[in-house]
């Protein structure tokens, strides 16, 4: 039990649901609402399977390839500041209709929603130094998965109550609320980088 109030309140904490409601407003502020619900389910849905997938394979996974989780946290820093970016400076490819706004849709919820805000290096590290705790045992990692479902859904709850917050701002606060939004992504971005960087000066 108190393995699993600890893999709660640390995943809590990593995945900041509260924090990450902003930040779902600022990046799917141009879409209906009824395309931005179906964001932010396929959004949990993806993050899920890779968080899941960590506590169940990470390890060796990242071992097998020789890949450190410093570098993970480069790259995502880097892939997170081109969109912060295009927030900041309004450089957003408009959502068309038809296939072009199904394809935005679908990079929306897999970059930056999923990866790296939701699933991001912080996140997936937890997620296996709390699946090492349970030393192979099956029932244990069952609930570790059972609370990492249950924080996604509150993840995704709270992307529906954004909704209220978008038809409170307007037109004009959702433009101060996306540029402002946008710089805080550029600086969360940056210390991705700085954190990946001092990682491996310390190897």
């Amino acid at each position: 039990m108190h393995n699993l109030v600890s893999a709660f309140i640390t995943l809590f904490v990593v995945l900041d649901p509260i924090g990450l409601g902003p930040i779902f407003l600022g990046v799917t502020q141009d879409m209906p609402e009824p395309v931005r619900r179906k964001v932010g389910r396929d959004a949990s849905v993806i993050a899920f399977g890779v968080l899941a997938g960590s506590a169940l394979f990470g390890d060796w996974l990242l071992r097998a390839l020789g890949i450190g989780l410093e570098a993970f946290r480069i790259a995502g820093g880097l892939l997170l500041f081109v969109i912060a970016f295009e927030m900041v400076f309004e450089k957003r490819t408009e959502r068309k209709s038809g296939d072009t706004e199904l394809q935005g849709r679908a990079n929306v919820a897999a970059f930056p929603l999923a990866i790296p805000l939701m699933a991001g290096p912080g996140a997936i590290t937890a997620c296996v130094l709390l699946a090492g705790r349970t030393e192979g045992n099956w029932l244990e990692m069952s609930l570790l998965i059972a609370i990492i479902a249950v924080l996604l859904a509150i993840c995704f709850l709270i992307f529906l109550i954004s909704g209220t917050l978008k038809r409170l701002l307007g037109p004009r606060g959702l433009i101060i609320a996306g540029r402002l939004l946008g710089v805080l992504l550029a600086a969360m971005a940056v210390q991705f980088v700085a954190d990946g960087v001092l990682a491996l000066a310390r190897h």
